[in-house]
């Protein structure tokens, strides 16, 4: 349904926050098969509903937002543990998934996406006729006339 290769991820993760003012946030991503539908969540927690941008090209299907920061100036800041700029996730989507039907909801901080499971790949009940079993005529005798 859907594909994810990133092998090396956690390994680059230390040095990513070393240098993290000017990158690309990583999004964490929930991904499940509900019925006839693939969902994704993703947490964008403070993020600007209208930044939120989704788009599909080809099989990958990327997701971007801003989270700004709320810090005046003058502010001592004491901790920034909280990340802020640019967020983003890029995600392959596999064969049997229908891009052109994509729909997508934001609450609470989190970014659903339904993708519909394409019609051709969907279970479906396979008629089976039978050929051998099929009554003929029937022709009644007279015994002893």
């Amino acid at each position: 349904m859907l594909m994810r290769f990133e092998p090396f991820r956690e390994f680059d993760r230390p040095s990513e926050d070393l240098l993290a003012d000017n990158r690309l946030h990583h999004v964490p991503v929930d991904a499940y098969r509900r019925g006839n539908d693939f969902k994704v969540d993703l947490d964008l927690p403070g993020a600007d509903p209208g930044s939120i941008d989704l788009s599909v090209q080809a099989d990958l299907l990327t997701v971007r937002a801003t989270r700004s920061s709320h810090e005046a100036e003058g502010d001592e800041v004491q901790v920034a543990e909280r990340g802020h700029g640019q967020f983003g996730r890029q995600l392959f989507l596999g064969e049997s998934l229908d891009r052109e039907h994509i729909a997508a909801n934001y609450h609470d901080g989190v970014l659903t996406i339904t993708i519909p499971v394409a019609e051709q790949v969907k279970p479906h009940k396979v008629e089976i006729t039978h050929m051998g079993n099929v009554p003929g005529p029937v022709e009644a005798s007279t015994v002893g006339a």
